[in-house]
Order: structure tokens, then C-alpha cells, then sequence
């Protein structure tokens, strides 16, 4: 037989990982892209409150005192989580929550076998229950993962400062990182050929400072004069790279005409028919292209919807989850 105390300890710090998991699912309830995750994570943190009250009385059964400060400790978790998460790329903290999740199921998986040596069927049964719900959620959050790897824009959307700590910097500073990329190219390839670096290098030099000053001179004309213009002048300089940085941040930001969108006649389609064509859609990049476009502009909720939905079902496909 199992010591009872071994129950106790896990589901100890089951309460306090259910309750981090609660207070996560409701900082992350504002970053919902849509309504249908917006209540699905409403869903999931009131389901984590009842898990928690749930653990809390199994811990009582077993003659184990009633924690009045985990609960607090676990708020206080997801808050500094939440709080430090924001200095990371947006995948980071999927990841982090992803490994909020493991661990759950992984506790939950051990109390199991712990109660079934004990024979403790109602822990047993508890314990199941958890491993039912945090393997989905696994999988959820598998799936977000995916949709963001796949380009996106996954269920959750990046906050602000997340946006900057990660993909959209890139986007934007694309430019300086071309040129310092470049430089590096051309001085590491004139030193393996024994030439001089010094033409070469001022060559790429002022090829780079044409693209960055085009980009500044254009930044009093706004963020779409700005990008349009640092793309037309790196396809004019060759520089195809920096031209591709552009056009992603256009389209990251729905900045885009109707004739660049992957479906024809996009915008004078009825919602049924766009909804149909989405459909069709097997590109990633082009489902996301339609997403910011039609979230810039008609701002369609079932329009966008449908594309996150075929979106998510890429990324099951992706990472081996059925449909």
C-alpha cells in the first residue's frame, strides 16, 4: 500500500498548479482572437476554479489541512508570470503554458497510480478526471503553437510589448538587419578571396543607407506610405529580403489591397461565399493574409472565424492531432 502522505504532497501542489492554471486562462481571456476563444477560455478558468475545490475536499478525505495560503501563492504565481512574460516573444509564453500544462498532467498521471496502490478509488477517479482535461488542453495549446509556427495569427494574439519582443520587431528592423547581414557576407567573402574589403564594403554601405534613409524619409507619411515605399525601393536596390520584411509587415498589419488578397473579388463577396473560399484555402501565409485584411477592414466575425478555424485545422494536421 501507498503512503497516504504521498497524496497529499501531490495534491497539494496540484492546488496550487490548478489555481496558476486558473488565473492563466483569465489573463489570457484578453488576448482571445475571437469570441468562441473567448468563451472557451472563460470556460476552461471557471473549470479549473471548480478543479480546484475538487483537489481542496479530496485533500481533506485524506486528512490533509486545508491550505489557505497555495491559493494565494498560485494567484500570485500567474500574475508574476504573466508580468514577465511580457519581456518574451509571444511563443515563449505559449511554451511556458504548455509546461504548466505537462506538468499537471504528468502530477495528475502519478496521484493516479499513487491512489490505485492505496486504494483511494475516489482520488483515483479525481485524478482521471484531471488527466482527461489537462490532456486536452494539451493539445490546445499544441495546436496554438502550431497555428503560430504555421504564421499565424493563432487562437491567442500577442500583447503589445510581446509584439515587439518578437516577430513584428523583426519585421520592422528588417532593414538594419539586412544591411549588417549583408556586410558581413561581402567583408567574410572578400576575406576568403583575398581582396581588398574596403570598396565592397562601402558599396553595401551606401546600398544599405539608401534603404534605411528611404524607409525614415517615408515614416511622416504613416506606417503604410512607410512600408509601400521601403518595398518598392528594396525590389529597385535588388534587395529582395528586406522587400519581403515589407510586404510581411503589411500583411501582418492587413495592409493590403483587395487584389493582393489569395481570393479574387474578396471583398465583394457575400458572407457565405468568402466563408466558402476560405475553405478552399491550404496556405497558411494566405489564410493569415485574409485574416488581418478582413480584421483591418470589414471586421466580418464569422468571416474570421472560418479562417481560424482553417486555419487550426492545418495546424492539427501539422503536428499529427485529429480533427
Amino acid at each position: 500500500m501507498t503512503d497516504n502522505n504521498k497524496i497529499v504532497n501531490q495534491l497539494r501542489a496540484l492546488v496550487l498548479l490548478t489555481k496558476t492554471e486558473e488565473q492563466t486562462a483569465r489573463t489570457r481571456i484578453s488576448q482571445a482572437r475571437t469570441d468562441a476563444v473567448r468563451r472557451e477560455l472563460t470556460q476552461n478558468a471557471d473549470n479549473a476554479a471548480a478543479r480546484t475545490i475538487e483537489i481542496t475536499e479530496a485533500l481533506r478525505s485524506l486528512g490533509g489541512v486545508p491550505d489557505v495560503v497555495t491559493p494565494a501563492l498560485g494567484r500570485l504565481g500567474a500574475i508574476l508570470k504573466a508580468t514577465f512574460e511580457q519581456a518574451a516573444p509571444f511563443e515563449e509564453a505559449l511554451l511556458t503554458d504548455l509546461s504548466l500544462e505537462h506538468q499537471l498532467l504528468d502530477r495528475a498521471t502519478y496521484v493516479k497510480v499513487l491512489a490505485e496502490q492505496a486504494g483511494q478509488p475516489t482520488v483515483h477517479e479525481l485524478a482521471e478526471k484531471l488527466i482527461e482535461a489537462h490532456s486536452a488542453t494539451v493539445e490546445w495549446l499544441t495546436v496554438v503553437l502550431a497555428e503560430e509556427a504555421l504564421g499565424g495569427p493563432a487562437a491567442l494574439v500577442p500583447t503589445p510589448v510581446q509584439k515587439v519582443a518578437g516577430g513584428v520587431a523583426r519585421a520592422v528592423n528588417a532593414p538594419v538587419r539586412f544591411w549588417a547581414n549583408t556586410v558581413n557576407t561581402a567583408v567574410d567573402t572578400a576575406k576568403h578571396a583575398g581582396e581588398e574589403t574596403s570598396d565592397r564594403f562601402s558599396a553595401v554601405t551606401d546600398r544599405a543607407v539608401k534603404l534605411t534613409d528611404a524607409v525614415r524619409e517615408a515614416l511622416t507619411a504613416g506606417r503604410s506610405a512607410t512600408l509601400r515605399r521601403a518595398e518598392q525601393v528594396a525590389n529597385r536596390e535588388g534587395n529582395t529580403d528586406a522587400a519581403k520584411a515589407a510586404r510581411s509587415a503589411r500583411e501582418e498589419f492587413g495592409d493590403v489591397s483587395a487584389s493582393e488578397l489569395p481570393i479574387k473579388h474578396f471583398d465583394n463577396l457575400s458572407v457565405g461565399d468568402a466563408i466558402k473560399a476560405i475553405q478552399g484555402l491550404k496556405d497558411a501565409h494566405d489564410i493569415r493574409v485574409v485574416i488581418n485584411y478582413e480584421e483591418a477592414h470589414k471586421g466580418r466575425a464569422n468571416v474570421v472565424s472560418a479562417a481560424q478555424t482553417q486555419l487550426a485545422a492545418l495546424a492539427k494536421e501539422a503536428v499529427g492531432v485529429d480533427a
